[in-house]
C-alpha cells in the first residue's frame, strides 16, 4: 500500500471522494435549510456538512473497506495503520453565509504520516493533490511554493481564528506582524490556506487550534511543493497547538516572531 502505484490509486480514490463533496456543496450552496451550533454561536455545522461526509466516507468504503477514516462530523471508524482524514466541509461559516472561500479535505495517513492528499474547491474547479515524495498538482499542473525571501519583501501572510475566545491568543502575534507593515488575511478555510501557500498565492500561514482534519491534506500538498510545516515550536509535524505553514525561505524569520510574541 506505500508503494508508488499504490499510493497513485489511493489520489484517485481521494479525487474522486474531494469531487463528490464538491457536488454536495454546490448542489445546495445558497439553499441551506439546516444551521445549528456545536461548540459555541459562531460554530456552524449544516446538512451539508453530514451529506459530504457520508459520500466521502462510501467511497473510501467502497474502495478501502479495512482502512480506518475519522471525519469532522462523525468521528473515526474502524482501526488501521491505513487511515482517511477527511473534512467534508472546510469553511462551513464561509459556506452557510455565501461566501466563497469553502473546500473538502481528503487525506490518507499511513502509520500517522500524511501520504496522500487532496483539496478541491467547487466554487473555481480548483484541484489540489499531492502524493508524498511525487510533488504537488493544482488541476493536473505541478505548482510551487514562493520565492518571497522574507516577511517584509512583503510577504503576504493568513492565518485563522477558533470559534471561541481564545482567539485572542493569536492577537499579539497579528499585532506584531501588522507592525511590521506585512498584510495578513483571514480567509477561513484552513485547507485552502495551506494550499494557497503551496502555490505561491500566499507566503506563509500559521494558527492555533487546528484539528487534524484541517491540515491533513494541505499541510502534505504544500510540503510537495517546497514548502514548510511545523509547529510553534519548530517541530516538523503539521499536528501541534501551532501550525506554522511557509514557503520555507520566510519560515526562521516567522517562527522567531511568533514566539516572541
Amino acid at each position: 500500500m506505500t508503494d508508488a502505484r499504490s499510493l497513485i490509486r489511493a489520489r484517485e480514490v481521494a479525487v474522486q471522494a474531494a469531487r463528490a463533496a464538491g457536488e454536495v456543496h454546490a448542489a445546495h450552496l445558497g439553499r441551506v435549510q439546516t444551521i445549528r451550533t456545536k461548540s459555541t454561536y459562531a460554530d456552524l455545522v449544516t446538512e451539508v456538512d453530514g451529506e459530504a461526509e457520508r459520500v466521502i466516507r462510501e467511497i473510501i468504503a467502497a474502495a478501502y473497506p479495512e482502512h480506518a477514516v475519522l471525519g469532522e462530523e462523525e468521528g473515526q471508524q474502524g482501526d488501521s495503520e491505513f487511515r482517511w482524514v477527511v473534512d467534508p466541509l472546510d469553511g462551513t461559516v464561509n459556506y452557510a453565509h455565501g461566501y466563497p472561500v469553502f473546500c473538502s479535505s481528503v487525506a490518507l495517513e499511513v502509520r500517522g504520516i500524511p501520504a496522500v492528499g487532496a483539496v478541491y474547491d467547487v466554487t473555481r474547479d480548483e484541484l489540489f493533490t499531492a502524493v508524498q515524495g511525487q510533488g504537488a498538482l493544482l488541476n493536473g499542473t505541478p505548482i510551487r511554493v514562493s520565492q518571497t525571501p522574507s516577511l517584509t519583501s512583503p510577504a503576504l501572510v493568513a492565518t485563522g481564528f477558533p470559534y471561541d475566545s481564545s482567539g485572542e491568543r493569536n492577537l499579539v502575534h497579528v499585532a506584531k506582524l501588522l507592525r511590521l507593515g506585512v498584510p495578513v488575511r483571514r480567509p477561513g478555510a484552513a485547507a485552502l490556506d495551506l494550499c494557497n501557500v503551496a502555490c505561491g498565492r500566499m507566503d506563509a500561514y500559521w494558527e492555533l487550534g487546528l484539528k487534524r482534519w484541517d491540515s491533513a491534506a494541505g499541510s502534505l500538498i504544500l510540503l510537495e511543493a517546497g514548502g514548510r510545516v511545523t509547529d510553534g515550536s519548530g517541530e516538523n509535524t503539521p499536528y501541534g497547538e501551532m501550525i506554522v505553514a511557509t514557503n520555507g525561505t520566510l519560515h526562521g524569520e516567522l517562527l522567531v516572531l511568533l514566539q516572541a510574541s
